[in-house]
């Protein structure tokens, strides 16, 4: 393991210096191997490692590229993490939400253009005043992931969509058990569509806590 830890290091190494960059291929296994100091098996480990973390893209018949790097693709690693997280840890996830998306939103109110803000509007009156949890779920996960992407910040649109596999069932939970959070959530998100269209950055943000952290409300009294 040692071994292969020092492989993933020197291919780390160049692509940070700009020896290799986005796009690039990678030498030749056996260059590659007598260039860095390696031995071809703990290349390879260390080749299929950073595979699995979208930082190489092995094609078969054609060789290993270092990929895009961009934010979103090497994030994705983050999200299969998340996953696996303990029930228990559902309210750490949640803090982390409502100390981002809240910024993500208020970032919005100046980037996010009219023609957006109409679709938004849309899909809550698509939506109705009776949706079931599933739907309204399904909604809400849609609703802040195209708040967050008009941020114009592509880490930050990322980390967040990592997030919402813990926080995606902490709401389904609420929807079922909680009186009035159906109507609750669907007012949070009206008033947060008006402070974007008011492009009141503040009331936006303002908006965005309250709205998750009724949820991180709701959820402690229930540990």
């Amino acid at each position: 393991m040692a071994v292969t830890d020092e492989a993933i290091e020197k291919i780390k190494g160049m692509i940070v210096s700009g020896a290799l960059r986005p796009g690039d291929r990678l030498p030749k296994e056996s260059e590659l191997a007598t260039d860095l100091g390696l031995s071809r098996n703990s290349l390879r480990e260390a080749v299929r490692a950073l595979s699995l973390i979208r930082i190489l893209d092995v094609r078969q018949g054609d060789g290993t590229y270092v990929t895009s790097l961009d934010p979103q693709l090497l994030l994705e690693a983050m999200s299969f993490v998340v996953d696996f997280h303990r029930d228990d840890t559902v309210l750490e996830f949640l803090a982390v939400r409502r100390i981002l998306e809240p910024a993500a939103t208020a970032m919005a109110g100046v980037r996010i253009p009219d023609g957006e803000l109409d679709a938004l509007e849309a899909q809550l009156d698509a939506l109705g005043d009776d949706p079931s949890v599933e739907e309204l779920v399904a909604a809400d996960l849609e609703f802040h992931r195209r708040i967050v992407a008009a941020s114009g910040n592509s880490v930050l649109c990322s980390l967040l969509d990592g997030l919402s596999g813990p926080t995606t069932r902490a709401r389904v939970w609420r929807g079922l058990t909680q009186e009035h959070a159906v109507s609750r959530t669907l007012h949070e998100h009206r008033q947060i569509l008006a402070a974007l269209r008011a492009r009141d950055t503040e009331a936006a943000r303002s908006w965005a806590t309250v709205h998750i952290a009724s949820v991180e409300q709701w959820l402690r009294s229930t540990l």
